[in-house]
């Protein structure tokens, strides 16, 4: 038995079609552990937190409707983006800033602002 595997392996191309199969199998088993992402739609599905914090926002005269995305690291606060369809103003932005930055423990200047595009 072990003669006729010895001779079997001393072919060759046969090494190299096993060496193919084996380095196939390893790049299928990365690829099944490592490259399947989540296919994502595009939507944001806010928090419970980004919830709250968007509707206490949207109590702010001339703000509108808010949304709130949180950056977190081992579930602390590292920014936020707002989001905003009311009035353009540097009140509005100033306060909404002032308000999240508050309520999130963070500095203001972690705290991003943008009108909404709609």
């Amino acid at each position: 038995m072990k003669e006729k595997l010895k001779t079997f392996f001393s072919n060759k191309t046969v090494r190299i079609v096993c060496i193919l199969v084996a380095a196939l199998a390893l790049i299928l088993i990365a690829w099944s552990v490592f490259g399947r992402g989540e296919k994502t739609s595009g939507k944001y599905t806010q928090t419970e937190r980004e919830e709250r914090l968007s509707l206490l926002l949207s109590e702010i005269s001339g703000a509108g409707t808010v949304r709130v995305m949180i950056s977190e690291e081992e579930g602390t606060p590292i920014g936020a983006v707002v989001v905003f369809d009311g009035d353009d103003a540097i009140l509005t932005r100033l306060q909404l800033t002032q308000v999240a930055a508050n309520v999130l423990n963070l500095a203001e200047n972690c705290v991003l602002v943008y009108p909404s595009a709609r």
